[in-house]
């Protein structure tokens, strides 16, 4: 397939290009600039609501991952507005050049999150669940919205509500590695919200299932099957590093160090299930935390 990727350049594009081009999907990027990157490039520029439809011709899939990072500096007002704007007007002008070709893709990925949920204690989530309360989940609603209009136009539509992805490359877990092998990691504030993960390989795998499985569309968890507590992800941790994972850190010095992140992202939980993807008969590579970790960061059982 011909397979178009905004946020190729970034910590899951980039895996995700080579995964694809591995599989001989021939890759695309959606960027700002140009880069001498040796794969073709379509110019956008979001804010100003620019994008070269004619450049998407013969383009037979998109997936969209462009969006401003989370956990770059505290929500200060501007920051969030950053946040949304960067999430909404991308998605709503890609989706909406998208269903204005003449022959549209047969399907446009979209990456959501699981905060759509919001913090909801160890109440089991599942795609139909009704979306939280706050900042992330109000933002989730925006984002997916915006690429309504790629399935009214006939595109099959797949949102990943995507949880916290292990990796050694990017994303939460390298921030994490330090204090624990120091021997002063654990868990963050009561350590009792819960953590939905998913390996980097099994996203680019649910990626690749989402292009061909022409039943999927809609919603869909990109999370592992069994969600874990904070406790119970530093302990697995802990065991991986093979060290203590028993030093706990404050949730008042969360707030104070992290601000609005701390409420939202640290101390909020999220207990997701990946329903339609186990009704599909996906089959995770990593679906055991130990496991996933120990694959992740290098170290045999």
């Amino acid at each position: 397939m011909n397979v178009l990727i905004s946020g190729g350049s970034g910590f899951i594009g980039s895996s995700l290009t080579r995964f694809l081009g591995g599989r001989q999907h021939e890759v695309s990027h959606i960027v700002r600039r140009q880069h001498q990157s040796g794969i073709r490039e379509v110019i956008w520029n979001p804010e100003a609501g620019e994008l070269d439809s004619a450049s998407l011709a013969g383009v037979d899939a998109a997936i969209h991952l462009a969006a401003e990072n989370l956990g770059a500096g505290r929500w200060t007002r501007e920051r969030k507005r950053r946040i949304l704007q960067s999430r909404v007007d991308g998605t709503r002008l890609l989706a909406t050049a998208l269903a204005g070709l003449k022959r549209p893709p047969r399907v446009l990925i979209s990456a959501s999150a699981i905060g759509y949920y919001g913090d909801r204690g160890d109440e089991i989530l599942e795609e139909g669940s009704e979306a939280g309360t706050g900042f992330l989940a109000d933002v989730c609603r925006q984002w997916e919205l915006a690429a309504q209009p790629a399935a009214a136009a006939g595109i099959r539509l797949v949102t990943l509500r995507i949880g916290m992805i292990l990796s050694s490359a990017g994303g939460a877990l390298p921030r994490m590695l330090t204090p624990f092998r120091l021997g002063i990691g654990g868990p963050l504030g009561s350590g009792r919200q819960y953590m939905s993960w998913i390996a980097l390989d099994d996203l680019l795998e649910i990626a690749a299932f989402a292009l061909a499985a022409e039943n999927l569309r809609g919603a869909v968890n990109a999370v592992a099957p069994v969600a874990v507590t904070n406790r119970e992800f530093s302990a697995a941790l802990g065991r991986v590093l093979r060290r203590p994972a028993l030093v706990p850190v404050p949730a008042i010095a969360l707030r104070l160090l992290f601000g609005e992140i701390s409420r939202e992202v640290l101390l909020a939980g999220a207990r997701v299930r990946p329903a339609k993807l186990l009704a599909a008969g996906f089959a995770f590579r990593h679906p055991e935390l130990d496991e996933a970790l120990r694959h992740t960061l290098g170290r045999s059982c």
